[in-house]
Protein backbone atom coordinates (compact mmCIF):
# COMPACT_ATOMS: atom_id res chain seq x y z
CA UNK A 1 0.00 0.00 0.00
CA UNK A 2 1.24 3.32 -1.00
CA UNK A 3 1.91 5.12 2.41
CA UNK A 4 0.60 8.20 0.48
CA UNK A 5 -2.30 6.92 0.01
CA UNK A 6 -4.37 8.79 1.92
CA UNK A 7 -3.82 12.75 2.36
CA UNK A 8 -4.02 13.53 5.98
CA UNK A 9 -4.81 16.68 7.35
CA UNK A 10 -5.12 15.95 11.32
CA UNK A 11 -8.70 16.09 10.92
CA UNK A 12 -9.78 12.39 10.34
CA UNK A 13 -11.23 11.81 13.85
CA UNK A 14 -13.26 14.76 14.09
CA UNK A 15 -14.95 14.04 10.52
CA UNK A 16 -15.33 10.37 11.73
CA UNK A 17 -16.58 11.52 15.44
CA UNK A 18 -19.39 13.75 13.46
CA UNK A 19 -20.34 10.64 11.14
CA UNK A 20 -20.86 8.85 14.57
CA UNK A 21 -22.73 10.99 16.50
CA UNK A 22 -25.33 11.14 13.45
CA UNK A 23 -25.70 6.59 14.17
CA UNK A 24 -28.30 6.83 17.11
CA UNK A 25 -26.48 4.17 19.56
CA UNK A 26 -28.66 5.25 22.67
CA UNK A 27 -29.05 2.95 25.52
CA UNK A 28 -32.09 2.30 26.23
CA UNK A 29 -32.97 3.16 22.39
CA UNK A 30 -31.38 2.10 19.63
CA UNK A 31 -28.31 0.06 21.42
CA UNK A 32 -25.33 -0.54 18.83
CA UNK A 33 -26.48 -2.87 15.78
CA UNK A 34 -26.11 -0.12 13.40
CA UNK A 35 -22.56 1.66 15.09
CA UNK A 36 -21.63 -1.61 15.21
CA UNK A 37 -22.05 -2.23 11.57
CA UNK A 38 -20.44 1.03 10.30
CA UNK A 39 -17.11 0.41 12.21
CA UNK A 40 -16.77 -2.85 11.37
CA UNK A 41 -17.20 -1.49 7.17
CA UNK A 42 -14.87 1.14 8.25
CA UNK A 43 -12.15 -0.98 9.38
CA UNK A 44 -12.15 -3.95 6.64
CA UNK A 45 -12.33 -0.94 4.21
CA UNK A 46 -8.37 -0.13 5.00
CA UNK A 47 -7.47 -3.60 6.04
CA UNK A 48 -8.34 -4.21 2.25
CA UNK A 49 -6.11 -1.39 1.17
CA UNK A 50 -3.21 -3.84 2.87
CA UNK A 51 -0.96 -6.38 0.34
CA UNK A 52 -3.32 -9.57 0.37
CA UNK A 53 -0.54 -11.76 2.71
CA UNK A 54 -0.19 -8.71 5.27
CA UNK A 55 -4.19 -8.22 5.27
CA UNK A 56 -4.58 -12.15 5.81
CA UNK A 57 -3.05 -11.71 9.26
CA UNK A 58 -5.20 -8.42 10.78
CA UNK A 59 -7.91 -10.18 12.97
CA UNK A 60 -11.64 -8.61 13.38
CA UNK A 61 -13.91 -10.23 15.95
CA UNK A 62 -17.25 -10.17 16.93
CA UNK A 63 -19.15 -11.37 20.09
CA UNK A 64 -22.66 -11.04 20.78
CA UNK A 65 -22.86 -10.01 23.80
CA UNK A 66 -26.66 -9.27 23.96
CA UNK A 67 -29.20 -10.35 21.83
CA UNK A 68 -29.02 -7.73 18.43
CA UNK A 69 -25.81 -6.03 20.42
CA UNK A 70 -22.32 -7.35 19.27
CA UNK A 71 -19.34 -5.83 19.95
CA UNK A 72 -15.87 -5.68 18.16
CA UNK A 73 -12.39 -5.99 17.93
CA UNK A 74 -9.53 -5.83 15.46
CA UNK A 75 -5.95 -6.77 16.10
CA UNK A 76 -2.75 -6.12 14.20
CA UNK A 77 -0.32 -8.70 15.44
CA UNK A 78 3.06 -8.19 16.88
CA UNK A 79 5.92 -9.86 16.28
CA UNK A 80 7.26 -10.22 19.97
CA UNK A 81 5.71 -11.12 22.84
CA UNK A 82 4.80 -7.62 24.60
CA UNK A 83 1.98 -7.58 25.49
CA UNK A 84 -0.66 -5.79 23.11
CA UNK A 85 -1.64 -1.88 23.59
CA UNK A 86 -5.80 -1.97 23.40
CA UNK A 87 -7.73 0.78 23.06
CA UNK A 88 -10.66 0.11 24.63
CA UNK A 89 -13.96 2.54 23.43
CA UNK A 90 -17.67 1.72 24.36
CA UNK A 91 -19.88 2.26 21.10
CA UNK A 92 -23.28 3.13 23.35
CA UNK A 93 -24.19 6.32 24.59
CA UNK A 94 -26.79 7.21 27.18
CA UNK A 95 -30.38 8.19 26.09
CA UNK A 96 -30.88 10.98 23.56
CA UNK A 97 -32.65 13.06 26.40
CA UNK A 98 -34.76 16.18 26.64
CA UNK A 99 -33.36 20.14 27.02
CA UNK A 100 -31.75 20.27 23.91
CA UNK A 101 -31.64 23.98 22.85
CA UNK A 102 -34.14 23.52 19.67
CA UNK A 103 -31.35 24.04 16.96
CA UNK A 104 -29.49 21.47 18.32
CA UNK A 105 -30.72 17.78 16.82
CA UNK A 106 -29.20 15.20 19.25
CA UNK A 107 -28.24 13.53 16.36
CA UNK A 108 -27.55 15.73 13.68
CA UNK A 109 -23.87 16.47 13.91
CA UNK A 110 -23.80 20.44 14.22
CA UNK A 111 -20.72 21.86 14.14
CA UNK A 112 -20.54 25.05 15.41
CA UNK A 113 -18.18 28.02 16.61
CA UNK A 114 -15.71 24.99 16.49
CA UNK A 115 -17.10 22.31 18.29
CA UNK A 116 -19.05 19.37 17.47
CA UNK A 117 -21.98 19.15 19.14
CA UNK A 118 -25.03 15.54 19.80
CA UNK A 119 -25.19 12.86 21.84
CA UNK A 120 -21.93 11.06 22.22
CA UNK A 121 -20.09 14.07 20.66
CA UNK A 122 -17.48 13.83 23.95
CA UNK A 123 -18.85 10.70 25.57
CA UNK A 124 -17.06 9.07 24.07
CA UNK A 125 -17.54 8.94 20.06
CA UNK A 126 -14.84 11.37 19.65
CA UNK A 127 -12.55 9.26 21.22
CA UNK A 128 -14.20 6.37 19.46
CA UNK A 129 -13.02 8.08 16.34
CA UNK A 130 -9.98 9.01 17.26
CA UNK A 131 -8.33 5.12 18.46
CA UNK A 132 -10.02 3.87 15.05
CA UNK A 133 -7.62 6.74 13.38
CA UNK A 134 -4.94 5.78 15.22
CA UNK A 135 -5.44 2.28 14.73
CA UNK A 136 -5.82 2.87 10.89
CA UNK A 137 -2.50 4.59 11.21
CA UNK A 138 -0.77 1.82 12.13
CA UNK A 139 -2.20 0.00 8.91
CA UNK A 140 -0.81 2.49 6.87
CA UNK A 141 2.30 1.81 8.46
CA UNK A 142 2.13 -1.94 7.90
CA UNK A 143 1.70 -1.25 3.99
CA UNK A 144 4.27 1.12 3.92
CA UNK A 145 7.01 -0.99 5.72
CA UNK A 146 5.66 -4.47 4.35
CA UNK A 147 6.08 -5.65 8.04
CA UNK A 148 4.23 -6.21 10.76
CA UNK A 149 4.66 -4.14 14.22
CA UNK A 150 7.10 -5.50 17.21
CA UNK A 151 3.81 -5.17 19.36
CA UNK A 152 0.30 -5.82 18.53
CA UNK A 153 -1.93 -3.50 18.93
CA UNK A 154 -6.14 -3.94 19.19
CA UNK A 155 -9.11 -1.89 19.56
CA UNK A 156 -12.14 -3.25 21.20
CA UNK A 157 -15.59 -1.38 20.41
CA UNK A 158 -17.53 -2.15 23.37
CA UNK A 159 -21.78 -2.18 24.22
CA UNK A 160 -23.60 -1.63 27.44
CA UNK A 161 -20.64 0.79 28.84
CA UNK A 162 -23.41 2.65 30.09
CA UNK A 163 -25.60 0.69 32.17
CA UNK A 164 -24.21 -2.77 33.29
CA UNK A 165 -20.88 -2.89 31.88
CA UNK A 166 -21.42 -6.54 30.31
CA UNK A 167 -19.61 -5.44 27.48
CA UNK A 168 -16.26 -5.51 28.65
CA UNK A 169 -17.37 -8.80 31.28
CA UNK A 170 -18.01 -10.49 28.34
CA UNK A 171 -14.42 -9.12 26.55
CA UNK A 172 -12.94 -10.60 29.73
CA UNK A 173 -14.45 -13.74 29.83
CA UNK A 174 -13.66 -14.55 25.84
CA UNK A 175 -9.97 -13.97 25.89
CA UNK A 176 -9.92 -10.16 24.80
CA UNK A 177 -8.28 -8.87 27.37
CA UNK A 178 -6.66 -9.32 30.73
CA UNK A 179 -4.13 -9.14 32.98
CA UNK A 180 -1.19 -8.25 30.81
CA UNK A 181 -2.00 -5.98 27.87
CA UNK A 182 -1.79 -2.30 27.77
CA UNK A 183 -5.17 -0.92 28.18
CA UNK A 184 -6.18 2.57 27.46
CA UNK A 185 -9.61 3.90 27.15
CA UNK A 186 -10.98 7.17 25.42
CA UNK A 187 -12.98 8.50 27.76
CA UNK A 188 -13.24 12.36 28.09
CA UNK A 189 -10.77 13.38 30.18
CA UNK A 190 -10.37 17.24 29.82
CA UNK A 191 -6.78 16.69 28.61
CA UNK A 192 -5.53 14.76 31.58
CA UNK A 193 -3.94 11.29 32.01
CA UNK A 194 -6.29 9.89 34.54
CA UNK A 195 -4.94 7.01 36.31
CA UNK A 196 -7.17 6.13 38.88
CA UNK A 197 -10.56 5.79 39.86
CA UNK A 198 -12.84 5.67 43.25
CA UNK A 199 -14.83 2.06 43.62
CA UNK A 200 -18.63 1.94 42.62
CA UNK A 201 -21.01 0.16 45.14
CA UNK A 202 -24.67 -0.30 44.45
CA UNK A 203 -27.11 -1.03 47.11
CA UNK A 204 -30.76 -1.74 47.08
CA UNK A 205 -32.70 -1.28 50.32
CA UNK A 206 -36.05 -2.24 50.91
CA UNK A 207 -38.08 -1.35 53.87
CA UNK A 208 -41.37 -3.02 54.61
CA UNK A 209 -43.95 -1.34 57.25
CA UNK A 210 -47.83 -1.53 57.79
CA UNK A 211 -50.22 0.72 56.27
CA UNK A 212 -52.89 2.55 58.42
CA UNK A 213 -54.77 5.20 57.82
CA UNK A 214 -52.64 8.26 58.80
CA UNK A 215 -55.42 9.86 61.31
CA UNK A 216 -54.14 6.98 63.33
CA UNK A 217 -50.26 6.24 62.78
CA UNK A 218 -49.81 3.81 65.91
CA UNK A 219 -51.56 1.19 64.05
CA UNK A 220 -49.43 1.10 61.13
CA UNK A 221 -45.32 1.44 60.63
CA UNK A 222 -43.72 3.88 58.88
CA UNK A 223 -41.91 2.46 56.09
CA UNK A 224 -40.78 5.85 54.69
CA UNK A 225 -40.00 7.31 57.85
CA UNK A 226 -38.01 3.87 58.95
CA UNK A 227 -36.07 4.46 55.23
CA UNK A 228 -35.09 8.35 56.20
CA UNK A 229 -33.63 7.04 59.38
CA UNK A 230 -31.51 3.97 57.73
CA UNK A 231 -30.84 7.24 54.65
CA UNK A 232 -29.17 9.63 57.03
CA UNK A 233 -26.94 6.60 58.86
CA UNK A 234 -25.74 5.49 55.64
CA UNK A 235 -24.90 8.86 54.76
CA UNK A 236 -23.10 9.41 57.92
CA UNK A 237 -21.08 6.22 58.17
CA UNK A 238 -20.24 6.90 54.64
CA UNK A 239 -19.22 10.55 54.72
CA UNK A 240 -17.06 9.70 58.02
CA UNK A 241 -14.41 6.85 56.17
CA UNK A 242 -11.25 8.28 55.52
CA UNK A 243 -10.12 10.48 52.81
CA UNK A 244 -7.57 8.37 50.62
CA UNK A 245 -4.60 11.28 49.27
CA UNK A 246 -4.98 10.96 45.43
CA UNK A 247 -8.86 9.85 45.29
CA UNK A 248 -10.42 11.81 48.06
CA UNK A 249 -13.61 11.34 49.89
CA UNK A 250 -16.05 8.34 49.23
CA UNK A 251 -19.52 9.75 48.62
CA UNK A 252 -22.54 8.24 48.47
CA UNK A 253 -25.84 9.33 46.22
CA UNK A 254 -29.28 7.94 46.95
CA UNK A 255 -30.64 8.05 43.50
CA UNK A 256 -34.07 6.60 43.16
CA UNK A 257 -36.90 6.35 46.15
CA UNK A 258 -39.96 4.77 45.51
CA UNK A 259 -42.57 4.41 48.38
CA UNK A 260 -46.11 5.27 49.67
CA UNK A 261 -49.60 5.32 47.87
CA UNK A 262 -51.46 8.04 49.15
CA UNK A 263 -50.35 11.18 51.49
CA UNK A 264 -53.41 9.82 54.04
CA UNK A 265 -51.98 6.50 54.17
CA UNK A 266 -49.17 5.11 56.38
CA UNK A 267 -47.01 3.70 53.64
CA UNK A 268 -46.44 0.03 54.24
CA UNK A 269 -43.13 0.07 52.02
CA UNK A 270 -40.11 1.97 50.58
CA UNK A 271 -37.15 0.98 48.35
CA UNK A 272 -33.98 3.02 47.67
CA UNK A 273 -31.73 2.68 45.25
CA UNK A 274 -27.71 3.52 46.17
CA UNK A 275 -24.40 4.87 44.43
CA UNK A 276 -21.30 4.56 46.34
CA UNK A 277 -18.30 5.31 44.83
CA UNK A 278 -15.53 4.63 47.83
CA UNK A 279 -12.29 4.67 48.09
CA UNK A 280 -9.54 2.65 50.52
CA UNK A 281 -9.69 1.88 53.49
CA UNK A 282 -13.54 1.87 52.52
CA UNK A 283 -14.95 -0.97 50.47
CA UNK A 284 -17.87 -2.98 49.86
CA UNK A 285 -17.53 -4.95 53.01
CA UNK A 286 -17.16 -1.95 54.83
CA UNK A 287 -20.17 -0.44 53.10
CA UNK A 288 -22.11 -3.51 53.43
CA UNK A 289 -21.70 -3.26 57.48
CA UNK A 290 -22.69 0.35 57.14
CA UNK A 291 -25.93 -0.23 55.65
CA UNK A 292 -26.81 -3.42 58.32
CA UNK A 293 -26.42 -1.44 61.29
CA UNK A 294 -28.20 1.38 59.60
CA UNK A 295 -31.55 -0.88 58.87
CA UNK A 296 -31.23 -2.36 62.40
CA UNK A 297 -31.29 1.50 63.90
CA UNK A 298 -33.73 2.43 61.54
CA UNK A 299 -35.90 -0.35 62.77
CA UNK A 300 -35.55 0.25 66.49
CA UNK A 301 -36.67 3.51 65.67
CA UNK A 302 -39.49 2.62 63.69
CA UNK A 303 -41.22 -0.20 65.64
CA UNK A 304 -42.96 -2.49 63.38
CA UNK A 305 -40.74 -1.92 60.07
CA UNK A 306 -38.20 -4.58 58.81
CA UNK A 307 -35.47 -4.20 56.91
CA UNK A 308 -33.39 -5.57 53.88
CA UNK A 309 -31.01 -4.99 51.47
CA UNK A 310 -29.01 -6.26 48.14
CA UNK A 311 -25.63 -5.46 46.74
CA UNK A 312 -25.99 -5.26 43.05
CA UNK A 313 -22.73 -3.58 41.79
CA UNK A 314 -19.03 -4.25 43.57
CA UNK A 315 -16.61 -2.49 41.43
CA UNK A 316 -13.33 -2.17 43.61
CA UNK A 317 -11.27 1.33 43.43
CA UNK A 318 -8.08 1.47 41.15
CA UNK A 319 -5.13 3.14 42.90
CA UNK A 320 -2.18 4.49 40.69
CA UNK A 321 0.78 2.46 39.78
CA UNK A 322 3.37 4.73 39.51
CA UNK A 323 5.65 2.30 37.63
CA UNK A 324 3.51 1.59 34.88
CA UNK A 325 4.66 1.42 31.71
CA UNK A 326 1.95 2.58 29.97
CA UNK A 327 0.96 5.91 31.78
CA UNK A 328 5.28 6.46 30.67
CA UNK A 329 4.43 5.97 27.00
CA UNK A 330 1.44 8.28 27.28
CA UNK A 331 3.05 11.14 29.09
CA UNK A 332 5.98 10.57 26.41
CA UNK A 333 3.67 10.94 23.84
CA UNK A 334 1.52 14.12 25.28
CA UNK A 335 5.23 15.65 25.88
CA UNK A 336 5.98 15.27 22.30
CA UNK A 337 2.97 16.29 21.06
CA UNK A 338 1.83 19.17 23.08
CA UNK A 339 4.72 20.49 24.59
CA UNK A 340 4.58 19.32 28.02
CA UNK A 341 2.98 16.25 29.55
CA UNK A 342 -0.47 15.62 30.42
CA UNK A 343 -1.55 16.02 34.39
CA UNK A 344 -1.90 13.18 35.67
CA UNK A 345 -5.23 12.86 37.68
CA UNK A 346 -8.03 10.20 38.53
CA UNK A 347 -11.47 9.39 36.65
CA UNK A 348 -14.70 10.06 38.71
CA UNK A 349 -16.53 7.80 37.21
CA UNK A 350 -16.25 3.74 36.42
CA UNK A 351 -14.86 2.94 33.07
CA UNK A 352 -14.02 -0.02 30.32
CA UNK A 353 -10.50 -0.08 31.72
CA UNK A 354 -11.53 -0.04 35.75
CA UNK A 355 -13.56 -3.04 35.45
CA UNK A 356 -10.47 -4.96 33.49
CA UNK A 357 -8.32 -3.08 36.12
CA UNK A 358 -10.28 -4.46 39.01
CA UNK A 359 -11.23 -7.81 37.41
CA UNK A 360 -8.03 -8.71 36.39
CA UNK A 361 -5.45 -6.97 38.82
CA UNK A 362 -3.69 -5.17 35.27
CA UNK A 363 -1.80 -2.31 36.40
CA UNK A 364 -1.65 -0.50 33.02
CA UNK A 365 -5.29 0.57 32.53
CA UNK A 366 -6.00 4.01 32.19
CA UNK A 367 -7.91 7.09 30.59
CA UNK A 368 -6.94 9.54 28.01
CA UNK A 369 -9.20 11.29 25.64
CA UNK A 370 -10.75 14.49 24.40
CA UNK A 371 -13.31 16.68 25.59
CA UNK A 372 -14.86 17.00 29.22
CA UNK A 373 -16.94 14.24 31.72
CA UNK A 374 -18.36 17.90 32.94
CA UNK A 375 -20.29 17.78 29.39
CA UNK A 376 -21.25 14.47 29.42
CA UNK A 377 -25.06 13.11 29.49
CA UNK A 378 -26.13 16.72 29.57
CA UNK A 379 -28.21 18.44 26.93
CA UNK A 380 -26.08 20.26 24.16
CA UNK A 381 -23.11 17.62 24.67
CA UNK A 382 -20.13 18.75 22.35
CA UNK A 383 -16.50 18.01 22.27
CA UNK A 384 -13.99 21.18 21.06
CA UNK A 385 -12.58 20.56 17.34
CA UNK A 386 -8.67 21.34 19.11
CA UNK A 387 -9.48 18.37 21.76
CA UNK A 388 -10.52 15.87 19.16
CA UNK A 389 -7.17 16.86 17.05
CA UNK A 390 -4.87 16.97 19.71
CA UNK A 391 -6.41 12.92 20.93
CA UNK A 392 -5.63 11.70 17.39
CA UNK A 393 -2.43 12.79 17.46
CA UNK A 394 -1.70 11.31 20.62
CA UNK A 395 -3.13 8.35 19.96
CA UNK A 396 -1.31 7.86 17.03
CA UNK A 397 1.77 8.53 18.12
CA UNK A 398 1.47 6.38 21.35
CA UNK A 399 0.65 3.68 18.95
CA UNK A 400 3.92 4.66 16.56
CA UNK A 401 6.36 4.45 20.36
CA UNK A 402 5.02 1.38 21.78
CA UNK A 403 3.94 -0.94 19.15
CA UNK A 404 7.10 -0.02 16.53
CA UNK A 405 9.89 1.50 19.50
CA UNK A 406 10.30 4.68 17.68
Amino acid sequence: MDAQAHTKTGDEAWELARELVMIDSSDPGAYEGQIECYIKRWLEERIDELPPALAAQVVVEELEVLPGRNELMATIPGTSNDPRLVFICHMDTVTLGDGWDTDIDPLGGLVRDDRLYGRGACDMKSGLASALVAFADELERVGASGKLPRRGISIICSVDEEDFMRGVEAAIGAGWVGADEWVLDTEPTDSQLQVAHKGRTWFEVTMEGVTAHASQPWKGADAIAAMSEAICRIRRGILSQPTHDELGPSTVTFGQVEGGYRPYVVPGSCKVWIDMRLVPPCNTEVARGIVKRAIAEAEDAVPGCHGSYVCTGDRPAIERDPASPLAAAVLDATREVCGEPAEVSIFTGYTDTAVIAGRCGNHNCMSYGPGSLALAHKPNEYVPHADVRRAQAVLTRLAEQVCRGE
